[in-house]
């Protein structure tokens, strides 16, 4: 019973494969092979997370990463289920990346790695530049590290002691305030 709620609950998730890596060691015989993998995984309703995973075998390897994966999942708010709810700036490393919410069928502009993040993440509108390191190791570190800075409207509004809708109302008055002057 336990395990076919395990096997229905990972049956949810999509994985993506973002890179792998091939190490030698070089022995007596001649060259061992190594292999290390990175995978990120979501259920593309908010939920996201990556893992790397190091075996003799590509196919080892990515389980292992997507073991990993599984077991580091965060959740982000998006509005409208479809983007972020502000821009943000994430760095891990030389990695920096910027992410821009972006309006209804704008697609997903964002290179290689980051692209995976948001695809697993089920964002559907956003743009995304990554300056620095083109390493996808720190591109998804500094993507997720942008993530975790993504706040909701409503965890502001439960942090300030207020209503959504008057954080709301104080958002429009700018806008309508600076429109006068």
């Amino acid at each position: 019973m336990a395990r076919e709620q395990r096997e229905e609950r990972d049956s949810e998730f999509v994985d993506k494969l973002v890179h792998i890596n091939r190490v030698a060691k070089v022995v007596k015989g001649g060259r061992r092979f190594g292999f290390a993998a990175l995978v990120v995984v979501g259920d593309q309703k908010g939920r996201v997370g990556f893992g790397h995973g190091k075996a003799r075998e590509v196919p080892e390897a990515i389980r292992k990463a997507t073991e990993a994966a599984k077991r580091s999942l965060v959740r982000v708010p998006l509005r409208e289920g479809r983007t972020l709810h502000h821009d943000v700036f994430g760095r891990h490393g030389a990695g920096k990346v910027f992410l821009r919410a972006a309006p209804a069928g704008t697609g997903i502009i964002a290179g290689g790695p980051m692209r995976a993040v948001f695809e697993t993440l089920g964002v559907q509108d956003v743009v995304a530049k990554s300056m620095g390191s083109s390493n996808p190791y720190n591109m998804v570190r500094a993507t997720f590290a942008a993530l975790g800075a993504e706040d909701s409207p409503r965890s502001v509004a439960a942090r300030r002691g207020i209503k959504v809708s008057a954080l709301q109302a104080r958002r429009g008055g700018e806008a309508e305030a600076s429109a006068e002057a």
